[in-house]
């Protein structure tokens, strides 16, 4: 992917699975990002230490603190990006950061739903209206025409079992709450898309596949290396055509 070149990147829930995986492929990368951030809620726990002790090896690699259900630590974070990149915006701001509960439709309940969809809904919208003027600046300085990674995006990780077409694994898992949160993110990038689009923004839902995650569990059949090389080479084609769609880690559109 040497022709992958995006000049900053953020993703959110880094330290660990998909999150970690995709801050180690664009260090990978031929023309790695000027600017990566990878956030975390907790720099300092032990589950962050191996992200953390990646930035000391990298200088263009910064972790920083956010919570994605906190608007103050969003706005904190959103602050320190702006100091490094110096005017030069935010190229692509990937929302990984998600949650699960593992429920059924017999245990589900208030609180369960409530914190499922402020992480992985509510979470997303306000890390992506925080970030906005960032990723504004950004598509406003690009030459590139039309509408990409490399010039500005937002990135939303979904999942099929959110698709109301597919409802994938019911059987295996049921987990509404999660399935519910996914299904409305899903909807929160289509209204993006449309929003931004005039800004020359490209926003996307992104289905990583199933993989050996904590959340995915080891029975997932994918490694989050193999699943993280395809998404990032995914992202280096997405273009125009895709704005506002469910993409696959394989580059499959999946219904809604």
């Amino acid at each position: 992917m040497a022709e992958f070149n995006v000049g900053s990147v953020l993703v959110t829930g880094s330290n660990r699975g998909i999150g970690l995986g995709l801050v180690k492929r664009f260090l990978e990368l031929p023309n790695p990002p000027e600017w990566i951030f990878a956030t975390t809620r907790e720099p300092d726990g032990s589950q962050s230490k191996e992200v953390v002790e990646l930035a000391l090896k990298h200088p263009n690699l910064v972790v920083l603190q956010l919570d994605v259900t906190d608007p103050n630590s969003i706005k904190a974070a959103a602050q320190r990006v702006e100091e490094h990149v110096q005017g030069h915006g935010l190229n692509l701001l990937i929302n990984n950061a998600g949650i699960t509960r593992m429920t059924t439709m017999e245990n589900e309940n208030v609180d369960t739903m409530a914190i499922v969809y402020l992480t992985n809904t509510v979470g997303p919208l306000l890390v992506s209206q925080e970030f906005l003027p960032l990723l504004k600046k950004a598509a406003q300085q690009s030459t590139q025409t039309g509408l990409s990674c490399r010039k500005a995006a937002i990135v939303n990780m979904s999942s099929t079992a959110a698709s109301i077409a597919l409802v994938t694994s019911w059987e295996l898992l049921q987990d509404p709450s999660y399935r519910c949160s996914k299904a409305a993110l899903n909807m929160l990038t289509k209204c993006q898309s449309l929003e931004y689009k005039d800004y020359g923004i490209l926003c996307t839902s992104i289905h990583p596949g199933w993989v050996k995650t904590g959340m995915g569990t080891e029975k997932a059949p994918q490694t989050v290396e193999e699943t993280t090389q395809a998404i990032l080479k995914m992202l280096s084609m997405l273009s125009e055509k895709e704005n506002g769609s469910f993409v696959g880690w394989d580059g499959q559109i999946y219904p809604w």
